[in-house]
């Protein structure tokens, strides 16, 4: 997308630009430390390694002794947890009484139900705020203030072997669900370990539940924000998934149910898969084991392409320990363009903010990106506003495995998991 358009959905670098410089001593990214005393900020953040390494660790404990250095008396504890497992360790911590003073996890509106967190605008700066993409910025909000400040964004879009396209005579990605199924049994037959990788597994399992949602012209929510999972759009998706693909041998050796996402990635970066749904972090990952692969939006039932998944990962501020104005300090520092980016690129992840988006699109070593930052401004991103959400993505992890099995019907799954979620909203209102 080009930068004119990019300003027409989210605002101008310049105007941001200048209320920095305007803004000396606004929110509370430019108060000091309160009191003469050390404070040590707890911070729990999710693992982005897909390949078991500790670039996750290692980012952000430098960052946090970086601005230890230039913070005098805040330290930053840092404990990193795997996406299986951060959100419910965070839970715990809350449950317990000794929630983190900043968390990094998958979802925040249950918390704000309960008076847990400071509104963003109570914790940095205005410059800061004001930097957020408006989609991510506007999915972070309850009631019309904000909480949620989105990290690192991403699309998706579906992946495929370029190789292994060949070898098995096919010239051209599908762009409907039966020219998908055609494929897939075709890289079949020419022994493809998983012609097309599904992960249903708990990791990332409602991700792959909205990419066949959204597909099929639905998604979680209806047009008035109540959950429509057992929608008859979203039923047929799973029935294509169960009767077409799964039912067949189509995906693989491993039961969706229990394959999980850094699995399936693993497995298209060592050539094993022909297609799969994927986020950029994919890219990196495939290339360093020298696969080539093209990505194309998602294949629908009719051939009509529709909106990508977008997914902000979300950062916020807890209450418990009055720590605000050292959470304001330490997040206005890692919001910062040179962090942002840096973790961004680290992980082939999209920036949450507009400057470094701007620099992001201006760099031409990221022009493979640029097709995740496109989808981004028409991209459908979870029902994230809604308290009940958190408690809803868990069953999905846990039970949406369940409809493409032998001996169950999708609707009947989907149909469960609607009502678990109708009685988990109506419960928290």
């Amino acid at each position: 997308m080009e930068r004119a358009v990019q300003r027409r959905y989210l605002g101008l670098t310049a105007a941001i630009a200048a209320l920095a410089v305007a803004t000396t001593v606004a929110g509370c990214g430019s108060l000091g430390v309160g009191g003469s005393d050390e404070v040590t900020l707890k911070f729990v953040a999710a693992d982005y390694n897909l390949d078991g390494g500790d670039g996750t660790k290692k980012y952000w404990n430098n960052l946090a002794r970086e601005f230890e250095t230039k913070n005098p008396g805040v330290k930053v504890d840092v404990a990193i947890h795997s996406w299986n497992d951060v959100d419910r360790k965070v839970a715990e911590m809350v449950k317990a009484g000794k929630a983190p003073d900043i968390a990094q996890i998958g979802a925040y509106a249950d918390y704000v139900a309960d008076g847990k967190l400071y509104a963003v605008e109570e914790m940095v700066s205005i410059p800061t705020q004001a930097n957020f993409l408006a989609p991510l910025a506007k999915a972070g909000e309850v009631d019309r203030m904000q909480y949620g400040m989105p990290f690192v964004g991403s699309t998706r879009l579906m992946f495929y072997n370029k190789d292994l396209f060949e070898k098995a005579g096919i010239d051209s990605a599908p762009k409907t669900w039966d020219a998908l199924a055609a494929d897939a049994k075709t890289l079949k037959e020419e022994g493809v370990k998983y012609p097309f990788a599904l992960p249903l597994g708990p990791e990332e399992a409602q991700a792959e539940t909205m990419n066949w949602m959204l597909a099929a012209g639905s998604g979680y929510t209806d047009d008035i924000g109540a959950y429509s999972i057992n929608s008859a759009d979203n039923i047929g998706a799973f029935t294509f998934l169960k009767d077409k693909l799964v039912g067949p041998g189509l995906t693989g050796p491993v039961a969706p149910g229990k394959l999980n996402r850094k699995e399936a990635f693993a497995a298209f970066a060592k050539g094993e898969v022909g297609m799969l749904n994927g986020h950029p972090s994919l890219m990196q990952q495939a290339e360093k084991n020298g696969v080539k692969y093209e990505m194309v939006p998602l294949p629908t039932r009719d051939g009509k392409q529709r909106s990508a998944m977008g997914v902000a990962d979300w950062m916020m501020g807890f209450k418990q320990n009055g720590h605000r104005k050292e959470i304001g300090k330490f997040l206005d520092f890692a919001y910062e363009d040179a962090n942002v980016l840096a973790f961004a690129e680290e992980f082939d992840l999209q920036p949450v903010t507009l400057t470094a988006t701007d620099k992001m699109l201006a760099d031409s070593k990221h022009q493979k990106t640029r097709k995740f930052l496109d989808a981004m401004p028409t991209a459908k991103l979870y029902p994230v506003g809604k308290t009940s959400w958190a408690k809803v993505s868990e069953n999905v992890k846990q039970e949406i495995g369940a409809a493409v099995e032998p001996g169950n019907t999708p609707g009947g799954v989907l149909g469960a998991l609607s009502r678990e979620a109708a009685a988990v909203d109506s419960a928290q209102q």
